[in-house]
Formats: C-alpha cells, structure tokens, sequence
C-alpha cells in the first residue's frame, strides 16, 4: 500500500518513519522546504530515541521518501494522513485547526472525481466534528464532490510518548479508528494488519468517539498528575512520603502506577494543550468539566510554587548561583514546549546573582527564546555544578541518576540539592552530608 502523510513534524515523521518499516511505501510532505531539503539529507529535524536510525533505514529501502508536493503520489495513495499542527489559540484556548483546512482545501483540488475514493485520515489532534467539518469544507470549496463516492475523513488519533514514540507505535496498548463505512474500515485494517501478530486492541468506533478518546485520555492522564502532585504538597505538610504514597496507591488495580511521579507540573506539546482544548468543547457543548478546568488552573500555579520551594529551601537568593540541570519537559527529547523551566528560570534570573544550565539535548532550542535570557549556557553537567551553591534538578535525564555525588559536593559552594524529581533517596543524601529538597518527602 501507499500513504501520503501531510506534515514532518513530530507524529508525522514518527509515524511514516514506522509505517515505512511496516513495509508500506510511504511520502512525507511538507511545504517548509528546508525541512524537506534537510531529511532528503538525512538531518533529523527533532530529538527522538532511534528515529534517525530508523528513517535512513527506510529511506535506504526507498519505502521512505520527503516532499514538497502532495500532487506527485496522490493518484497512487491508499492514504492520505494529516499530521500537522494544532497549536492552542492564544486567543479562544481553542485549538488552531488553520493548517488542517490548508490542508483539507489542497486535496479537495487534487481529487479526481473519476477515479477511486480517496481515505484522507486525521493523524492530528482535533476536537470532536473536526472529521464531519473537514467534509463539509471539502464538499463546499468542490460542489461537485461526493462523500463515500469520492472521499471520506476518518480519525486515527495518535498516543506516542515523547522520548519512546517508535515503541509506542510499534507496540502500542492500543489503535483507534474512527471510521463511518466498511471502505475506511478495510484500509485501517490493513495499514495496521502488521500489529495482529502482536494481538494489539484495535478499536474501531464512530469519528467522534475517536476523536473524543484522544482528549479524553491526555485528560485523564494530566489529572492522574495533577492529583499526585497535590498530594505531595499535603505529604511535606504531614509528614509522609509520596513515593510510598505512589506506590500504595498505584497497587490497586483499578488506578495503576503510571503517571503517579510527582513533580513541578506537566508541559511538553500535548498535555497543556489538550486539557485547553477539551475544557473549551466542555464549555461549547454546555457540559462544562469543572474537573479539567482546576487541572489546568493547579498545573500552572505549581511551577510557579516551585520558584517558591527554591527560595525557602536557600533564603535569600540576590548573592546566589545556581546551577539548573535539565530544561526539557521531559527527559530523551528536545522538546521545550511549555516546560516547567520556562517558568521557573525566568523568575530565578530575576532574583539571583547567576543562573548556569545544562540540559543533554535541548539548549540549542533554548538558546533562541527569550525566557532563557541572561543565563549562562554549559557543556556538561560538572561544568555547570562548579562555583554554584546549590542545584535545582528540572529534568531526570538518566545521567543525572547517578551523579558523583561525592565530586558534587566538592564542586558546590554548599552542598545542596534541590530536586524536583525526586530522583535520589534522602536517606541516602543525609549520609553524604547534603542539604536535601525533594517533592513530598520532606527536607533534610
């Protein structure tokens, strides 16, 4: 089979990246040029675990090829994907869906009324209707299109994890599918036949239902976080600890383990975005979730409390350095989107001598926004602890897990270590003779 899959940015290249290993033949298209130019040339646009690997792999078996033009294979596609971007609007909270209906109005050109049915799949993050709207714009933009006869929308919302997304492609919990005929039903069924031999759940459903499952499960997921970082705040009050907490809690079958990590808020491109977008279809809809909506509202007043939880742990902060290890919004990317950094630093520039950073993969985004003005850039980890008198850890980059701790503490000013992850036991950090700050056990 052949699939078209419209946009290279993250869902987009992950997914043709891994369609293509299938062994479907798959074109990425995209009208930045420089992108196209770039992975023609085998520079990988975004920081993911074996991506790049797995592209010149692909590439190299000519299943994978980048483009600037839909037209070329369009005749020739079983598939058309839609995985560009739909960023918050700033405006509204809702999400953006301009570059769905660019997209949308191109292939409406394209099709050939002739030929046979065209299956156009949103691969994109949408708000329930976008499928049914996205036909309507088509049908009227072309008056001479038919519905079944000439195209059909479909939605097959993606769930990849930053820093793992080819093992969750590869081998996810589950697929789903919104389709409205057998015609949609039988291409998904075969663009996903290879994940049989693992017995993946792939559910098929009405678009809507499909489109609605992806807020609703970052939803849920944002809330599952939201909560376990509320209960850390009461643990420090009463004297418990939130990892057993976690622990205690994420045995019972019917709440599970994941997602139970407290920390300084989430961000990244879905999460914040989402739980925006879902409360504006609550709001529409006159089914307002009131649940989302304080979601939303404690997630970002926690990163703003972290700032506070530094101060109280060092006092006064105007003579202070601090060393800053990690500023992606989670480790394995280079994803910078709405991190908890971009809070946090910002207001500790303001209140200290210096703030030095290192982070593994994302200071060359960094660099370029204007959050992180006035901060001191470092090559490694060593190299930013030097001369400073303590550490605040935003992000658990595996090689921050196991740090000399004893070569830690002759480089510090003071020894202390402020960590937001909760990666290292406080036990173990009293021995080692540290001052201590971790989330929901406690300060030693």
């Amino acid at each position: 089979m052949n699939i078209s899959i419209i946009g290279t940015g993250y869902v987009g290249l992950v997914s043709g990246a891994c369609f293509s290993e299938f062994g479907f033949n798959v074109t990425c298209i995209d009208k930045d040029k420089n992108k196209i130019n770039n992975l023609n040339n085998g520079l990988i646009p975004i920081y993911e675990p074996s991506l790049e690997d797995l592209v010149k792999k692909n590439v190299k078996a000519k299943r994978l090829s980048f483009s600037t033009n839909l037209a070329e294979d369009f005749e020739n596609s079983d598939a058309i994907f839609i995985a560009v971007g739909t960023p918050t609007n700033i405006k509204n909270n809702k999400a953006d869906l301009k570059y769905i209906y660019e997209v949308a109005k191109e292939i409406a050109e394209l099709i050939n009324i002739d030929a046979d049915p065209k299956l156009i799949v949103t691969k994109s993050t949408v708000p329930v209707g976008t499928g049914k709207n996205i036909e309507s714009y088509m049908l009227n933009y072309r008056k001479e299109l038919k519905i079944n006869l000439n195209f059909e929308v479909a939605s097959n919302p993606e769930f990849l994890r930053e820093g793992s997304a080819i093992e969750d492609f590869m081998r996810p919990d589950r697929v789903i599918c919104g389709v409205e005929s057998n015609f949609a039903k039988s291409i998904l069924e075969k663009l996903y036949r290879p994940l049989n031999l693992r017995e993946t759940p792939i559910l098929f459903s009405k678009r809507e239902t499909a489109e609605l499952i992806k807020y609703a499960a970052n939803g849920f997921l944002a809330t599952k976080i939201t909560f376990i970082n509320e209960m850390a705040d009461i643990c420090e009050r009463v004297g418990a600890d939130i990892q057993e907490v976690a622990k205690g809690i994420g045995l019972d079958g019917r709440i599970g383990s994941k997602f139970l990590h407290p920390g300084p808020g989430f961000g990244g491109s879905c999460f914040p975005k989402d739980t925006r977008a879902l409360s504006e279809i609550g709001k529409e809809v006159g089914a307002k979730s009131a649940i989302i909506d304080s979601v939303i509202k404690v997630n970002e007043a926690r990163k703003v409390n972290m700032v506070k939880k530094i101060k109280d742990a060092l006092g006064p902060l105007k003579n202070k350095s601090l060393s800053i290890l990690g500023i992606t919004f989670k480790p394995n990317t280079d994803d910078m989107r709405e991190s908890p950094s971009l809070v946090i630093i910002p207001e500790l520039i303001k209140i200290t001598k210096e703030v030095k950073v290192y982070d593994p993969a994302g200071m060359s985004i960094a660099k370029e926004m204007k959050e992180f003005e006035g901060v001191t850039w470092m090559n490694d980890t060593y190299e930013c602890i030097n001369n400073t008198d303590a550490i605040v850890l935003i992000t658990e980059w595996n090689e921050f897990r196991a740090l000399d701790l004893y070569k830690v503490k002759t480089l510090l000013n003071k020894p202390v270590i402020i960590d937001l992850r909760n990666i290292y036991k406080p036990d173990s950090m009293s021995e080692l003779g540290f001052q201590y700050v971790s989330i929901g056990r406690g300060s030693i």
